[in-house]
């Protein structure tokens, strides 16, 4: 049975496509899950992938993602980057590694997206390489 990456997206990427898209690209949610689960049959994993506009649930799935000895979590937690420590202290809690992901790179827009909460739990952050971040991500993640 092959190993499970989970792959967790938080607040607003539901509106990935439409939202900004000079910024976070035209590729959809979907159109990125596609990329991912064809990507992961070559790579002979299972893909995990959620998205909720709710901290709390993302925590949950870090949980779960270990409870299921996934391989790994990619997370994009959108704007809870920059603001959750509760997602810091989820990722700390947990042995499962946990990849931050990001469509744009926070370091080149606003400074208050210069924080990441996220980013200083993680084991790696992956940023603005559009839907590329997340295949670049699961690639690593293939090989923990």
């Amino acid at each position: 049975m092959p190993a499970t990456v989970y792959v967790l997206n938080g607040p607003n990427l539901n509106l990935l496509g439409l939202r900004e898209p000079e910024i976070y690209g035209s590729d959809t949610l979907d159109d990125i899950a596609g990329m991912l689960e064809d990507r992961a049959r070559d790579l002979e994993l299972d893909i995990e992938m959620r998205q909720s506009n709710h901290e709390g649930h993302l925590i949950d799935w870090m949980h779960e993602a270990q409870a299921q000895d996934a391989r790994a979590v990619l997370l994009n937690a959108g704007a809870f980057t920059h603001t959750s420590v509760a997602l810091h202290d989820a990722i700390r809690s947990i042995r499962t590694p946990v990849i931050e992901v990001h469509l744009s790179n926070p370091l080149t827009r606003e400074t208050f997206r210069h924080e990441s909460f996220v980013g200083r739990a993680a084991r790696g952050t992956i940023a603005g390489f559009g839907a590329l971040s997340y295949l670049l991500a699961l690639e690593a993640a293939a090989r923990f």
